[in-house]
């Protein structure tokens, strides 16, 4: 049987090779040319616990993972008592032999096609530690769609090839005897993916993506103290500093990381700083100081449930007005949320210009489950990130006479030099100061700077693009939200108006500054509103409430550490449209 897509999913004690064998099982699609979304889940442990990862593969466009599982790899019987309601009928599990607790679950799920494995026998034969299991199954599971084994060896080896030839090698023949044991003692083919144009397609995550962004934005410092998860961003730039000549530092705390980037800004290069909740907040009074020497600066606030530890590795989208209003004293500020790897590599630009052109903190706020899963893209256009420097003066020649670094000019956006342009000396003071940068604890100058550092809003404002909609406009129900639940909407979207139940989507992009005027416009559309985010308070319906007066009654909340899936959506719109 042919189909468009399917879903797969692998589970199992940490220590196995989860995540990889999942990162592995998504690439030997996306290389085909199939649309892949994935996503995985593990506990904040630093030995054992449950890992999960989920693989969805399809002919055609997809947004998000879904709940329903195809294909489950239970490399112990905790996969399946966790996941079993999880399946779709008649499914296909692949298990162990030796899990004997198993036969009591089959009487609760009859519809399920049990596919019983020798692993142990399978790693005695060939050789090979029990480590190396996962890879059997990843053969097993690559058999039971008759998929091509050799693109699957072939990943394996660019997976593993940086730890030897010898790894490479009992990976490779743990897969093959996965397949070729599967084909010769198991009849049952679960289906076969119909053939798409063979366009290899590249598989990012969303921190990927704004690593990418920032390479090719220009940005010539990296700083971060690891986090999750934010911390691939640092593993990324660590591996390529010295072929585009960036200077990474893993510093020794989120204070002197947020301090170091301010340095590197002020010295004149394009800089990025990442973290999480926890390390935003110790970087807030030198977030306040860059607000005060306009020094510009983007930090990625990649976040994850709190308050305080909280779930560690887990997702949610609480910081969002932690961002707006982070930081002592009033300044202006950005705060940017991608929904997708592609908006992820695109806003990353957008957020190097801005804050170099507007001299002020750029924040780009990302979740867990956008910073960690990966997406299937044709590709990211280095063209479409055009980098603008604002009044950054590089030549002496562009000096006047008697220059002043914080000139009170009508936009607000006074020249700024590079470091140790001569004929162009001031002091970058975090003190109110005057227009060359000395301390002037005067009414009036007071008066001056503020209103000047926030006469840029009026230029700035007009490069806030409007929420971007999604679906059709005679809709009954208008979704809003933002970040990384645009996936799972759209997923949604498509469900709820091939039932004719016409829903629409308005997504943002841009949290802070609100642009009023194109909010306001969307509003006019005749529908039943309701908001959708990863949080218990509503933090977006408390922006627009802020911003506009209006108050959106009807809210679909999810504040589990888990990501939002199409169906819990779908649920929520319908239970809307018949109140």
């Amino acid at each position: 049987m042919k189909v468009k897509n399917f879903s797969w999913k692998i589970g199992g004690e940490a220590g196995y090779g989860i995540m990889s064998t999942g990162l592995i099982f998504s690439k030997i699609f996306s290389k085909k040319g199939y649309f892949v979304v994935d996503g995985n889940e593990y506990p904040s442990l630093v030995r054992g616990g449950h890992n999960t990862y989920s693989v969805r593969v399809s002919t055609s466009k997809i947004d998000s993972i879904v709940k329903d599982i195809d294909m489950l790899v239970a490399l112990n019987e905790e996969t399946v008592n966790i996941h079993l309601d999880e399946m779709t009928y008649g499914g296909y599990l692949i298990h162990d032999e030796n899990d004997k607790g198993l036969e009591r679950l089959k009487d609760k799920r009859k519809d399920l096609k049990y596919l019983p494995f020798p692993f142990d026998k399978i790693l005695e034969e060939i050789g090979a530690p029990s480590i190396v299991k996962n890879n059997i199954a990843l053969g097993a599971s690559v058999a039971l769609i008759n998929y091509d084994l050799d693109i699957l060896l072939e990943t394996i080896k660019e997976n593993f090839k940086s730890k030897g030839k010898k790894i490479v090698d009992i990976n490779q023949e743990a897969a093959r005897a996965g397949y070729n044991h599967f084909k010769k003692n198991t009849k049952t083919l679960a289906f076969e993916l119909e053939i798409v144009q063979p366009k290899a397609k590249i598989l990012v995550s969303g921190n990927d993506a704004v690593f990418l962004g920032a390479v090719r934005s220009g940005c010539k410092f990296y700083c971060a103290y690891p986090m999750t998860p934010a911390s691939s961003i640092l593993h990324s730039f660590a591996a390529c500093e010295n072929d585009y000549n960036i200077i990474v530092k893993h510093a020794e705390s989120e204070i002197a990381v947020v301090n170091m980037a301010m340095g590197a800004s002020f010295a004149g290069v394009r800089s990025m700083i990442a973290t999480s909740g926890g390390g935003f907040s110790l970087m807030n009074e030198g977030l306040s100081a860059t607000a005060m020497t306009e020094t510009p600066l983007v930090i990625v606030l990649a976040q994850r449930p709190a308050p305080a530890t909280g779930l560690p590795t887990w997702s949610e989208q609480g910081d969002m007005l932690f961002a707006v209003n982070s930081a002592h004293g009033e300044f202006l500020r950005v705060v940017i949320a991608p929904g997708d790897a592609l908006e992820c590599f695109h806003l990353t630009g957008k957020a190097f210009n801005l804050a170099e052109k507007y001299q002020i903190p750029v924040i780009i706020l990302l979740d867990k489950y956008l910073s960690e899963s990966h997406f299937a893209i044709e590709g990211l256009d280095p063209k479409a990130i055009n980098i603008e420097r604002g009044k950054l003066i590089s030549n002496k020649k562009n000096v006047g006479k008697n220059p002043k670094r914080y000139e009170l000019v009508q936009d607000g956006i006074s020249p700024r030099p590079l470091l140790g342009l001569e004929g162009f000396e001031y002091i970058a003071n975090t003190d109110e100061h005057d227009e060359k940068g000395f301390s002037d604890e005067s009414a009036q100058n007071r008066k001056n700077m503020m209103d000047k550092r926030f006469a840029k809003i009026n230029e700035l404002i007009k490069e806030i693009p409007p929420p971007q909609t999604y679906g059709p406009e005679d809709a009954s129900v208008t979704i809003l939200s933002w970040g990384s639940c645009k996936g799972p909407i759209l997923e949604a979207l498509k469900i709820l108006n091939q039932k004719n139940q016409k829903a629409n989507l308005i997504h943002f992009n841009y949290l802070y500054p609100f642009n009023l005027e194109a909010f306001n416009k969307l509003m006019q559309r005749p529908s039943r509103k309701v908001v959708v985010e990863n949080n218990k308070t509503s933090q977006l319906s408390k922006i627009i409430m802020l911003n506009t007066g209006i108050k959106i009654k009807n809210k679909i909340l999810k504040y589990s550490g888990r990501q939002f899936l199409p169906n819990e959506i779908i649920h929520g719109v319908e239970e809307t449209l018949n109140e």
